[in-house]
């Protein structure tokens, strides 16, 4: 009973809103956080609406060569 309760809520949270998961945020060069960016990051998404979110830095971060 426990295991289908947890896939019940697993389900729930991943049709929720316009969650998309952190495959998606990880692709797009984000980071899911619980509760709020950090200084220098700004919401782009969510990993898990409406509690991990997927923030992306403000400044594109470009490759030294």
């Amino acid at each position: 009973m426990g295991i289908l309760v947890l896939v019940f809520i697993f389900i729930s949270l991943s049709q929720h809103g316009d969650a998309h998961g952190p495959d998606s945020c990880n692709h797009g060069g984000g980071l899911c956080r619980i509760g709020t960016c950090v200084s220098g990051e700004y919401l782009a998404q969510y990993c898990f609406e409406p509690i991990i979110l997927c923030c992306k830095n403000l400044s594109p971060v470009t490759p030294e060569s």
